[in-house]
């Protein structure tokens, strides 16, 4: 529903809000802490059926989106709701006659299930797998699901480890600020590669001062006060960067590159990665530390190297591009343009057979229709 123009900044709203979500999470639990007879953790997963049912009672209000409404058949109220969204005073005939030119095609896709794994699919379905897949790689989840248990191992105490994770969800919401100011204009391959280099370095140290204080047995005495707090600092540098590039872009990348006629197998393909890493990631960390104690940060470390290699590689600027035009974006890439270049030369060799043979059938019925 955002128009083109201001796409990436509204849509990062999304992962802003989430942002929120995290630091009210985490001054809820630092609260609840402090409840005498242990039983404040059933408060903090009870509010959350509060914000269920905000959600529930919200979504009664949701207007469909001009996209649903022209494929449901529903064009003038499609119509309606574009005229609402966009302003009384912008003419949205350009735009609806643009949807529909795209709604008419993707209603000629009847497989999306399928046709999304054929060939001149081949860049969106690499970056609906492995965007969400890298994204959980970072390491954020580590650091936002057991901040506090994280902080403790340090040496920081109960009450400390609560009020740090309470910092680095306060930095989260900043610096996802950062990102909605500057994603339509700076794109989002700059916060990927920046995000991505910020991340790898504050990796590095955070592992090398938890290694260099605790060895490789991780039997070290308590870590200095001054240590702990140069590695709570630089958690919040390594949240700081997450915040305004791999978080919200994360998300905004892979909603914006599918054409109508997959986008729902393509955005569920990409949710259901996401999910699946996040759950194998949360469940993996507390076994990983045990194991590779100081070692862990440089195994993200790693990922994140990697993953900022591939976006400098094979990922595409889609800042300011329509989604009905995105196509373009992929055709003019050095590495994804033969996908969809031998897509689109097989699909105009398929139709000149099937004009061909069309042709000498009504030849054929010709000569052979009396005169």
């Amino acid at each position: 529903m955002a128009p083109h123009h201001l796409r990436g900044t509204l849509n990062i709203g999304f992962q802003l809000m989430i942002t929120v979500g995290i630091f009210s999470a985490n001054l809820v639990n630092y609260g609840v802490a402090k409840i005498r007879g242990g039983w404040g953790w059933r408060l903090s997963l009870g509010l959350a059926a509060v914000l269920a049912a905000v959600i529930t009672v919200g979504s009664l209000f949701l207007p469909d989106t001009p996209n649903s409404l022209i494929r449901r058949g529903y064009h003038e109220q499609a119509r309606q709701v574009l005229a609402r969204i966009r302003g009384a005073d912008v003419d949205v005939a350009d735009e609806y006659g643009d949807l529909v030119s795209a709604s008419e095609a993707s209603a000629a896709v009847r497989r999306p299930w399928l046709d999304v794994l054929g060939r001149r699919y081949r860049p969106q379905l690499t970056m609906a797998v492995l965007v969400p897949f890298f994204q959980q790689l970072t390491g954020i989840n580590v650091i936002m699901f057991y901040a506090p248990v994280l902080f403790k191992t340090i040496g920081l105490g109960g009450d400390a480890s609560l009020m740090s994770a309470v910092i680095t969800g306060l930095v989260n919401i900043v610096a996802t600020f950062v990102s909605i100011a500057t994603v339509d204009r700076l794109g989002r391959r700059s916060l990927f590669l920046q995000g991505g280099c910020q991340m790898l370095v504050c990796q590095i140290v955070i592992g090398t001062l938890i290694g260099v204080q605790f060895g490789a047995s991780g039997d070290g005495a308590a870590i200095p006060k001054a240590s702990a707090a140069t590695v709570v600092a630089f958690i919040c540098i390594y949240v700081a960067g997450f915040a305004w590039s791999w978080g919200p872009l994360g998300v905004l990348v892979p909603s914006e590159i599918f054409p109508l006629e997959i986008r729902p197998a393509g955005q569920g393909i990409n949710v259901a990665v996401n999910m699946m890493c996040t759950f194998a990631v949360a469940q993996a960390f507390l076994p990983m530390l045990c194991h590779l104690r100081f070692g862990l940060f440089y195994f993200f470390g790693g990922w994140v190297l990697v993953m900022t290699l591939f976006v400098a590689a094979f990922l595409p600027e889609t800042k300011g591009v329509p989604v009905e035009k995105m196509g373009t974006v992929w055709r003019t890439h050095w590495f994804w343009g033969r996908f969809v270049a031998d897509a689109d030369m097989d699909g105009r060799a398929g139709n000149r057979d099937s004009a061909f043979h069309k042709g000498k059938d009504i030849a054929v019925e010709s000569r052979s229709r009396p005169v």
